[in-house]
């Protein structure tokens, strides 16, 4: 299995923002036009679950093929996952839409074919309650190998890995801030100095930097600033 695809701790990464450039590097590997990642959400019987979409790059011109692929496979997928980890493909509706992997067919899976514009592959991941679902590639054609069937199938667990790494440390920064900590970033993060700050919110000059000092420890910031950039990212102010 190709080095990259081992599923090792990655640079630490700051936002979703940053697996789009990984997104982009496997669509290139196997000439994808489109990628998708989902996860399942929801808990017990699989029909009490459901497929929700995490990051694409549809785009607007395609914003139903996202609703129309779930509205097709959501519950193929949802039921798969449960029970295999072995790629899941399918054929497009024209005849020359379809997605091959000759070397490597018995260690994958099909869906019923012929039901959408595009062939694909999805790549299951089972990490957990909160961690298992899918990355999907889109094309009008594929021909993939056993290589690169492995490096996404890789690739695709340390992405989700690094996903619920992300709303983890997003939970853990939601519990430890208070309201008082998240009012005072917030006004900072509006351009109010110190003194207005506490003006606005009737407590001291000390008392405000001192919920800006710990807000900014607790964000695991080296100052004001990123603590402000983290709070925007993570969705605690605006």
């Amino acid at each position: 299995m190709p080095t990259e695809s081992r599923l090792t701790r990655s640079g630490r990464i700051s936002g979703r923002s940053d697996l789009f450039p990984k997104l982009v590097s496997m669509q290139k590997l196997i000439d994808a036009q489109h990628f998708a990642v989902y996860r399942l959400h929801g808990s017990g019987l699989p029909h009490k679950q459901r497929l929700v979409c995490e990051l694409d790059n549809w785009g607007s011109a395609n914003s139903v093929v996202g609703k129309s692929f779930v509205e097709v496979y959501g519950e193929a997928l949802i039921e798969h996952v449960d029970k295999s980890l072995l790629p899941l493909m399918w054929n497009g509706r024209d005849s020359d839409s379809t997605a091959e992997t000759p070397d490597f067919a018995a260690f994958t899976q099909r869906l019923k074919p012929h039901l959408l514009p595009f062939a694909g592959v999805a790549f299951p991941v089972r990490l957990g309650a909160v961690g298992n679902g899918y990355t999907v590639f889109t094309a009008k054609f594929m021909d993939l190998s056993s290589d690169m069937i492995v490096e996404l199938h890789g690739r695709s667990c340390q992405l989700m890995m690094e996903l619920l790494s992300l709303d983890e440390r997003r939970s853990q920064a939601a519990e430890a801030l208070s309201e008082r900590e998240i009012a005072c970033l917030q006004l900072a993060g509006d351009g109010r100095i110190s003194e207005e700050i506490a003006e606005k919110l009737g407590l001291s000059v000390h008392t405000v930097n001192a919920y800006l000092g710990s807000a900014t420890i607790k964000l695991d910031s080296v100052n004001r600033i990123q603590a402000i950039a983290k709070a925007i990212r993570f969705g605690y102010i605006s």
